[in-house]
């Protein structure tokens, strides 16, 4: 993004802060904030309740990168917040994250995640964890993306598929799909991702297998056709290994003429996108060797959320505190900050103003299907995902799905003669 924007940003944080009582020396509030910092809801939510600033807010998340957190601590503090917070060397992924404050029991907070998790979060899954009820002040600026008196987005992202129509790619040729899946019969070569595991990746797979839900299914709600198509884009894509940990890189040397990516990040991959390639894809806003995949049924997008847990023996003094931090964390400044700083996209719709006032960019105005109601239940597909992930991990695991490289490629099941209901099961 240009500059000025981000010299706008901060001198908006800059004066946040400042209403807020923060200093440069990051010196610690002691006093409540005014309504500017969202005192007014918040103060009101917790009965007036003056909050602790010297409690040490204890957060759990999936979206801690090093520099995230790194980013996120030293912005706490200048707000006049104590926080702690692993990265991704001690905690990496949703699973993780979320397994993590099961077990410990000590978090105040999370966010990240996804529909899926948060789903089962909220539905009471996770035996030690529960949600207190709250309601910020910018609830109404993040629309469907809100659990109601629960849980409320921060970031939206979408997976995407792209395409060279370079010499290295189409050769000008559009790419037009009905689904997904159709990326096994387009005819190019393609990436496919080397391992089951990973947030990710299960969202990709999540979009593979979207046209193929049968709520009768044995197979976790899915088609045998769908798992064969699922084969098929493993059998015949290509994996680098160890190599390429995400799509980006394959399709950005020129290795495959089709890829997945996800959406946080991709402008500022290809903004750097010369610098790992001699051939590298051009043009970033206004793309000029590569495009999106044209796809009838449109993407899977995700949102990560923030939610506070009801944590025992917190005083109300300290459940102020990290009320307020939620507060200050989801508000339109901090979200365009994090929004600028780490290439992603608010669902804050006012910090989705402040960072694009253009409107809003190309790879999420895309349909998204993860909304939609799957026929024959009440559960949009993103609750669907969340009713049968653990049975699709299963199936991809118990069956080989994924390898490495063609060396340690396992048979084509005899999709025929499966037992599902042991398949859908943990193999442990």
């Amino acid at each position: 993004m240009k500059k000025f924007l981000a010299l706008a940003l901060a001198m908006s944080m800059a004066l946040s802060l400042a209403s807020c009582g923060g200093g440069g020396d990051g010196s610690k509030q002691q006093d409540a904030p005014p309504p500017s910092c969202g005192g007014a809801a918040s103060q009101f939510q917790t009965g007036g309740v003056e909050p602790d600033y010297d409690y040490t807010i204890r957060i759990y998340s999936n979206s801690n990168s090093t520099e995230r957190t790194t980013w996120l601590i030293a912005e706490a503090k200048e707000a006049g917040f104590n926080i702690s917070i692993d990265d991704n060397a001690v905690i990496s992924g949703d699973t993780a994250a979320i397994q993590a404050a099961n077990e410990n029991k000590d978090g105040d907070l999370i966010f990240g995640l996804n529909e899926t998790r948060w789903s089962q979060l909220v539905g009471g899954t996770y035996e030690n964890l529960s949600i207190l009820d709250w309601t910020p002040s910018w609830s109404s600026d993040v629309g469907e993306y809100v659990y109601p008196g629960k849980a409320y987005g921060l970031v939206i992202q979408n997976v995407l598929m792209l395409y060279r129509n370079d010499e290295l790619g189409t050769n000008g040729q559009e790419l037009h799909f009905d689904h997904w899946a159709d990326i096994v019969d387009c005819g190019y070569s393609w990436y496919r991702q080397n391992k089951v595991g990973g947030t990710t990746n299960a969202n990709i797979n999540s979009a593979m297998l979207y046209a193929f839900t049968d709520p009768a299914s044995p197979a976790g709600g899915i088609s045998v056709d769908g798992w064969k198509t699922l084969w098929k884009y493993c059998a015949e894509g290509k994996s680098g290994g160890d190599d390429y940990k995400y799509g980006f890189d394959p399709l950005n040397k020129g290795d495959v003429q089709v890829s997945t990516f996800y959406s946080s990040s991709l402008y500022g991959k290809i903004d750097a996108a010369g610098e790992s390639s001699e051939k590298p894809l051009k043009g970033t806003m206004q793309p000029e060797n590569w495009a999106l995949v044209d796809i009838a049924d449109g993407t899977y997008y995700i949102a990560e959320y923030i939610g506070i847990l009801d944590k025992a023996g917190r005083s109300p003094e300290q459940t102020a505190a990290v009320m307020e931090f939620a507060e200050w964390f989801g508000s339109a400044e901090v979200q365009a900050a994090w929004g600028e700083e780490f290439d992603s996209y608010p669902c804050n719709t006012a910090a989705a103003d402040i960072l694009y006032p253009d409107g809003v960019p190309p790879i999420y105005t895309l349909k998204n299907f993860a909304l939609s109601t799957v026929e024959g239940t009440d559960m949009t597909y993103a609750e669907y995902v969340a009713a049968h992930s653990s049975e699709w991990t299963n199936i991809m695991t118990n069956l080989g799905f994924y390898w490495a490289d063609a060396n340690s490629a396992v048979a084509e099941p005899n999709w025929d003669g499966l037992d599902w209901a042991t398949l859908t099961q943990s193999a442990g």
